[in-house]
Parts: structure tokens; C-alpha cells; sequence
């Protein structure tokens, strides 16, 4: 143990300098921290006051209020559109028309039917037969693609090209849209 006095005793100087400088460099090192966290509290403080005078929290909520307002507008909006396609449905949406000649003794094809159809293939098929002395128009009901009534072959026809040029549409659009 005296060996360690007296070796402390002849370096003690030496010692001494040595803890100085290391508490100098501590000194510098937490420095150097308390310059780093400074700038971090002043970057912190500039986000949650802003320059503008807003703080963070307000525009979070803001936000998030906003978030909710239009979560509401889309469901309502969702809704109507649904409606929408319900009524859609029901609509007229394929169409199919032939002129045709209803009279040998006619000249040109002054005759026609026409095939107004929904969706499911219901609505209903016009007709009008054009003559020398008289024009005679008429419709029949069109449930599922077919009447209850006799359909006379243009009726018929009229009806296939309203749903050839839907099938011809849908096609379309799919192709569109791969």
C-alpha cells in the first residue's frame, strides 16, 4: 500500500493534469450535447407552435375532423350511387330498330319497329305500318325478351338487335377497360 502512496506522490502532479484535462474534455463534450439539443428543442418547438402561430395538435385534429366529415360524404355519396344503378336498371338501355317494306306495293322501306329494352330484356317494341292511305302504329309489352302478344317477324328482329347492340356495348367496354 506504500508502494502505491509513494508512486501516487511522485506522479501526483502528472495525475492531476491528466483528471484536468479529461474534465476538460468532458466540459467540451457535454458542450457540444447541449448545442445539439438547443437546435432539436428549437426544431421541435418551430413543429409544434409553427411559424405560422398553428401548433401540431391543431392541424392533426383539424385533420382528422376533416378525415371524418368526408368518411361521411363518401358512404352518402356510395348510397346515392347505388340508387342510382337500382334506377339504372330499369332504364332504357338497349335499343334495336328495322325499317322494313310492310306492303309489296310500297316503294321503299317506310315501315318500322323499334324495340325500346331495360336491363332484364323488359319494356316494350313499337311498330308502325306505313301504307298508300293509312299509317298504323301499335306497341306490344316486352317481358324478359318476349311478349304475350304475337310478334310479327321485324318485331322479333327488333328485339334481337337491342340485345346484340347491348352484348356489342358490353364488349366494348370491358375491352376498354382491360
Amino acid at each position: 500500500m506504500d508502494s502505491i502512496l509513494e508512486m501516487l506522490s511522485l506522479y501526483r502532479s502528472q495525475v492531476l493534469l491528466g483528471l484536468i484535462l479529461f474534465s476538460l474534455l468532458l466540459f467540451l463534450l457535454f458542450l457540444i450535447q447541449e448545442y445539439r439539443v438547443s437546435k432539436l428543442k428549437k426544431k421541435y418547438k418551430t413543429l409544434l407552435v409553427g411559424n405560422d402561430g398553428k401548433n401540431l395538435e391543431e392541424i392533426l385534429f383539424k385533420n382528422i375532423d376533416m378525415i371524418d366529415s368526408m368518411k361521411l360524404k363518401i358512404k352518402g355519396l356510395d348510397e346515392k350511387s347505388d340508387l342510382l344503378n337500382e334506377k339504372v336498371k330499369s332504364s332504357i338501355q338497349k335499343v334495336g330498330m328495322i325499317r322494313y317494306n310492310a306492303f309489296d306495293d310500297m316503294g321503299s322501306d317506310l315501315s318500322f319497329s323499334v324495340a325500346l329494352l331495360d336491363e332484364n330484356d323488359t319494356g316494350l317494341v313499337i311498330s308502325n305500318l306505313y301504307g298508300r292511305n293509312e299509317s298504323i302504329g301499335y306497341g306490344k309489352p316486352v317481358i324478359n325478351g318476349e311478349s304475350e302478344y304475337k310478334l310479327s317477324i321485324e318485331e322479333i328482329q327488333a328485339i334481337d338487335r337491342a340485345k346484340r347492340k347491348a352484348l356489342y356495348m358490353e364488349d366494348k367496354v370491358r375491352r376498354a377497360t382491360r
